[in-house]
């Protein structure tokens, strides 16, 4: 596993994840590779320094155990900080977008298709893989 410093065209700086060079580089150019500030598809890697392992020997980090870590604790700040609102995201987004109503951060179901529409309506949201999609869900107050 690599880990990537990357930014997008709205210069927000985030890292991510991949198997090896080859999958950024083929996820990147299949619009997969998401700023998840702007949910912007044109990202780029940007300039970082490497790991350079200090004296000793260290065992080597299992990256699907980090990887698997990380989800849990994305997931656990999802469901304790974000309000369910089920299959009213799209509704719900939309109406925050047009200041009908205050923002706050929200997660819910909807559609591949309604996902995209939303996109394309410039709403900022983005879906979550399912391995992050929280286990319990916070209800719509």
């Amino acid at each position: 596993m690599i880990r990537y410093a990357l930014i997008c065209d709205g210069s927000h700086e985030f890292e991510a994840w991949f198997r090896n060079s080859e999958d950024f580089d083929i996820q990147s150019g299949a619009g997969l590779v998401e700023c998840p500030h702007c949910a912007s598809v044109d990202v780029r890697k940007a300039i970082m320094a490497p790991a350079i392992a200090k004296g000793g020997s260290q065992p080597a980090a299992d990256p699907q155990r980090m990887m698997l870590e990380m989800a849990g604790k994305i997931r656990s700040h999802i469901a304790e900080t974000f309000d369910y609102v089920g299959d009213k995201f799209a509704t719900e987004a939309r109406a925050m977008h047009a200041g009908s109503k205050p923002e706050k951060p929200i997660y819910g179901e909807t559609t591949p298709e309604e996902s995209k529409a939303l996109q394309d309506e410039g709403v900022p949201c983005s879906p979550l893989p399912d391995p992050l999609v929280p286990l319990q869900a916070k209800k719509l107050n």
